[in-house]
């Protein structure tokens, strides 16, 4: 056990792990997420109801994924889905 960023509360290791664990699977609104129901990638624009509102990375019609089914990305998805977004972007621009 030790100190977690200069508090006097005490955590096991494991405690840190589920926290931060916690935090990567409950993405944002305007951050990149997966929706592991449709197998698709996508950004984070609304919560209601149980339901996450996402639209794809290059545009289009937006989807409702259920909330246990999005998560956020991991460090290799989200820099394969922002090396998409770049060369997209690069190739409307010539």
């Amino acid at each position: 056990m030790g100190f977690v960023g200069g508090s006097d509360v005490l955590m096991s290791r494991r405690m840190l792990v589920r926290m931060a664990s916690n935090q990567q699977t409950r993405p944002g609104i305007g951050e990149l997420a997966k929706d592991s129901g449709r197998d698709r990638i996508g950004v984070v624009i609304g919560e209601y109801g149980g339901r996450v509102q996402m639209r794809p990375i290059r545009g289009g019609l937006e989807w409702d994924a259920r909330l246990d089914n999005v998560a956020a990305l991991s460090a290799r998805e989200e820099l394969s889905a922002r090396l998409a977004i770049k060369n997209g972007n690069s190739l409307g621009g010539l």
